[in-house]
């Protein structure tokens, strides 16, 4: 093989080769590109109403998406009120200003949504935040 070797031992590396570099980066990236999808959370598909005012809230641990066939969700988790209601008592030991966030989808009956804010008033939490679709 000795038609391959084209430098002499004697001589310095003058340049740096980026090219193994530049591979390593674009695997990287790819790695990055294919596990992002895998990391986000996983969501409930709720079409929320719209509102044109509303404030931001921060994330909570008793966050409640009620979905379109009246299925209760607690954390992304599926649940029932009385389990709701335990949840929210031992909640509310760790952490007594804890809040609520209520995700109800549009086309749900009002009578749902106030049996799930009677729920979790009645296991002690005093703030809540229903979630919108801001305008």
């Amino acid at each position: 093989m000795a038609g391959f070797d084209n430098h002499n031992d004697d001589e310095p590396i003058s340049g740096i080769n980026i090219v193994p570099f530049v591979d390593i980066i674009l695997v990287v990236l790819i790695i990055f590109m294919v596990t992002t999808p895998l990391i986000m959370k996983p969501s409930i598909n709720v079409n929320l109403p719209k509102s044109a005012s509303g404030d931001k809230t921060e994330a909570s641990k008793l966050s409640i998406a009620i979905s379109k066939d009246g299925t209760i969700r607690l954390n992304g988790q599926p649940t029932n009120t009385s389990e709701l209601g335990d949840y929210a008592k031992n909640i509310l030991t760790e952490n007594p200003n804890v809040q609520a966030i209520i995700a109800a989808d549009k086309d749900i009956s009002h009578g749902d949504v106030v049996t799930v804010i009677d729920t979790i008033k009645s296991a002690g939490v005093k703030k809540f935040a229903i979630t919108i679709d801001k305008n």
